[in-house]
């Protein structure tokens, strides 16, 4: 057999090599190749003596890791907590599974596997012998309306029950009036018969499927209850010597599947309601494009999974954008708000960037393609999504445990309240009746779909205000945040920051000179400043030169070769530290004044003297004063880090209102100041856009990444702003509360529903008709409240709400 494993620690040949001897150790491996430039081991290995997670514990021995592979799965025939307990333990089972996730409120289980240890047909093999239906989602091939027409299904077995019980409700509601009116007891049996054994068939298959596997599920509860009503009035119909008229049950045991049918009904449109978000996302997705050739411009139109990068393609007004891209002809205003939450339609023309998904304007575009498939913006907004929706909170796993003795634990309480009745004498048939609503009130499904519910609203509605949650904990720990530390540029700041002045020093000169060498300098360097000089030097249409021993100190500037001169670009320690000369005294104060006005400075040395400097300005959001205002309304303290100069970093912080505020910092000491202040017992969100600071992100106990920034900080983040907006800090702030209130309530009501109705129904105070219309309310109520969350918005500066 052949597999290639991907390999995560390799750093240079040596480790490769111990890749290789550590695999070479197994009994039955053939080959083993080692490929250090793609992290990947492809091996050959009889397949009867070791299996893929052998391979992968010896190179975990070794001191290596395997990336794990991620699978997904749609779970049919779940109906409570109890359910997607026993599918995880199922998938858990299986060898080569590290990690199983199944979502009671999606319907959905997602697995870590071993690269090739686990194929789709060995898991839906262990989900349908735990009694459920698996269809994978990693080569789906079914149609999009499969869930419509199980709907449909579904629908038509209501409408058929409810006709059938509707005359023994009638009765029922008849009798509670004190008008005599009694349907034959042999027109009860006819019309309750098929209700129990026909419609109410899933309870028996469901329940069946539980037993066998050695477990409990909300369908024993309903099949016991039901079947129990059902078979006493049969049992009191055909007792000789008595009619039984007065002592039949039908019209409890066919309302109870009546009602239970139809919450379920209500239950999946709620459910779908909390996760139509992520639908949403999906329907943005184009299925075709129209490519243009490049030497005839003739339009081709084609699937858009067979565009590649660097393909052109044409978008006619009110069309999707099919893919990232640039602009290469044309200019439109786009429509972003289903992807980053803008409500105004963004001008868009030659060389600016757009995202698949879009909606175009009234312009037609030509768009030169620069990521398809998995790596578009939209299918990552997409993943980030799902894989939030499909976490687990911490609260979770208690749920999860009592819903794995919740069934039993009922059904025991049924036993004690059937023998209570008994002993005290009111009676088999009065003892009968309370264990009925007793098994019939109790209700798992509110426990199962308290937090998922609430989780996959609340992230969807994030994402359509432009928040991307990428997992639990950070929602877990937004709510806490008492302080958040934003960094300057980029963040607070436009990021893209122009050069203001060029000053040079009365022995050097030449302006001209210095900005040509200063920029020939800067090309090498990927800074927003160092853009930023290198622009200044083309609007003025000077010609770069070549760069030799080019060398960064980060946080302080750069330093290189320039036509065999020595040049200096930076703080004034980078030029003290390499034995340039300073500024004089006069230009020093000069310099100071400009940092106190907010201007950013960066000197200039050539062959060690001192040849001048440069100032550039980086605009303030517009948004920034309102971000700091909002956070401050929800008592926050607000923290500006910037590797510029104290005095910038000075007049910046106090113009926007920060609290407080640190220049002339380093990437590293941005993570310091993050655990500084988390050892002070303070909840920290760190919000950044660039490389460096990845791991100030990392430290804090919420990371947030402006969309803007780079691919490094949206990864490291558990919350991305999918627009560079800061005003969105409070608004991840706020959904993270009101996620956690909902989860919270619904537990409250779950528990409390159970906790005051069983005893109820112990008591005989809740017959078994009403006890039904209970559990069937009961999940409908917790659902139905994680759907008040799609009304969520992003809370504007000044609002009191």
């Amino acid at each position: 057999m052949d597999l290639t494993l991907p390999v995560t620690g390799m750093t240079c040949a040596s480790c490769a090599g111990r890749v290789e001897k550590a695999l070479a150790k197994l009994d039955g491996l053939e080959q083993a190749d080692v490929n250090l430039s793609m992290n990947t081991a492809h091996v050959r290995y009889d397949g009867q003596k070791i299996s893929p997670v052998d391979l992968t514990n010896a190179i975990q021995k070794a001191g290596y890791g395997v990336e794990k592979q991620k699978l997904s799965y749609d779970i049919d025939g779940m109906t409570c907590a109890s359910c997607s307990g026993r599918v995880e333990k199922a998938l858990g089972k299986l060898v080569g599974v590290t990690e199983a996730t199944v979502n009671l409120a999606l319907e959905r289980a997602d697995i870590s596997v071993v690269p090739g240890a686990v194929t789709d047909r060995q898991v839906i093999e262990a989900v349908e012998k735990a009694g459920y239906h698996a269809v994978s989602r990693n080569q789906k091939t079914s149609s999009d309306n499969q869930p419509a027409k199980k709907r449909d299904y579904a629908l038509w077995w209501l409408a058929a029950s409810i006709i059938l019980s509707a005359p023994l409700i009638g009765q029922m509601i008849w009798m509670y009036l004190g008008v005599e009116l009694r349907i034959p007891a042999w027109a009860q049996l006819a019309l309750a018969t098929p209700v129990q054994f026909i419609i109410g068939w899933r309870f028996y298959r469901g329940a069946w499927s539980a037993l066998r596997n050695k477990a409990a599920n909300m369908d024993v509860l309903v099949a016991l209850g039901t079947s129990a009503a059902y078979f006493l009035s049969l049992y009191n119909m055909v007792q000789p010597g008595s009619s039984g008229e007065g002592h039949l049950y039908f019209e409890a045991s066919a309302t109870i599947i009546t009602l239970i049918l139809g919450g379920k009904i209500m239950e999946e449109r709620a459910k779908r309601g909390a996760s139509a978000a992520i639908r949403e996302l999906m329907a943005l997705r184009p299925r075709t494009a129209r490519r243009l050739d490049a030497k005839t411009g003739e339009e081709t139109e084609i699937s858009v999974d067979d565009l590649n990068v660097d393909d052109v393609v044409r978008v006619r007004p009110g069309e999707k954008l099919p893919i990232d891209g640039e602009v290469v002809a044309g200019e439109s205003e786009i429509d972003e708000s289903l992807i980053t939450g803008e409500t105004r339609p963004v001008l868009r023309s030659t060389g600016d960037a757009v995202v698949g998904g879009a909606v175009n304007g009234t312009g037609r575009l030509d768009v030169r393609v620069s990521a398809v498939g998995e790596d578009t913006t939209l299918s990552r907004i997409i993943r980030l999504v799902e894989q939030a929706q499909t976490g687990k909170a911490p609260v979770q796993q208690m749920v999860d445990k009592v819903a794995a003795i919740f069934v039993p634990v009922i059904i025991l309480i049924a036993i004690i309240t059937f023998a209570g009745w008994l002993i005290t004498g009111f009676g088999i048939e009065a003892a009968i009746v309370a264990a009925v609503s007793v098994l019939v009130i109790a209700c798992p499904c509110a426990l199962g779909l308290a937090t998922p519910t609430a989780l996959v609203a609340g992230t969807g509605a994030a994402a359509k205000a432009g928040i991307l949650i990428k997992n639990f904990e950070a929602l877990e720990q937004a709510h806490n945040v008492d302080a958040v530390i934003f960094d300057k540029t980029g963040t607070l700041t436009e990021g893209v920051p122009t050069v203001q002045d060029v000053v040079v020093a009365a022995d050097f000169g030449d302006k001209v000179e210095l900005l040509r060498l200063a920029a020939s300098l800067q090309a090498a360097s990927e800074h927003p400043l160092a853009h930023a000089v290198v622009q200044a030097a083309r609007d003025d249409d000077l010609k770069l030169a070549n760069v030799d021993d080019f060398k960064g100190t980060t946080g302080a500037g750069v330093g290189g070769t320039v036509e065999g001169r020595s040049v200096l670009i930076g703080t004034e320690t980078l030029l003290r530290d390499n034995g340039a000369t300073l500024p004089d005294e006069g230009t020093a104060k000069v310099i100071v004044e400009a940092e106190k006005q907010g201007s950013t400075v960066v000197l200039v040395a050539v062959d060690g003297k001192f040849a001048g400097y440069l100032t550039l300005e980086d605009k303030i959001r517009e948004s920034a004063i309102a971000a700091v205002k909002d956070l401050k309304q929800r008592g926050i303290a607000s923290i500006m880090l910037s590797g510029d100069a104290e005095d910038v970093a000075a007049h910046v912080a106090q113009k926007i209102g920060m609290d407080s505020w640190r220049g002339r910092i380093r990437p590293q000491d941005k993570a310091r100041e993050v655990e500084k202040l988390r050892k002070e017992g303070r909840h920290v969100a760190m919000v950044g856009d660039g490389i460096n600071d990845a791991p100030a992100l990392a430290a804090a106990d919420v990371g947030i990444a402006m969309g803007g920034g780079t691919d490094v900080a949206m990864e490291t983040a558990g919350i991305t702003l999918m627009r560079s907006d800061p005003a969105l800090v409070a608004g991840a702030i706020d959904i993270s509360i009101a996620t956690r209130r909902k989860i919270t309530q619904n537990l409250f009501w779950a528990f409390g529903y159970n906790v005051i109705g069983v005893p109820l129904a112990a008591f005989g105070i809740l017959s078994p008709a009403i006890a039904g219309a209970a559990m069937a309310l009961s999940s409908v109520s917790v659902v139905t409240n994680s759907l008040m969350l799609r009304r969520w918005h992003v809370r504007k500066e000044g609002s009191k709400k």
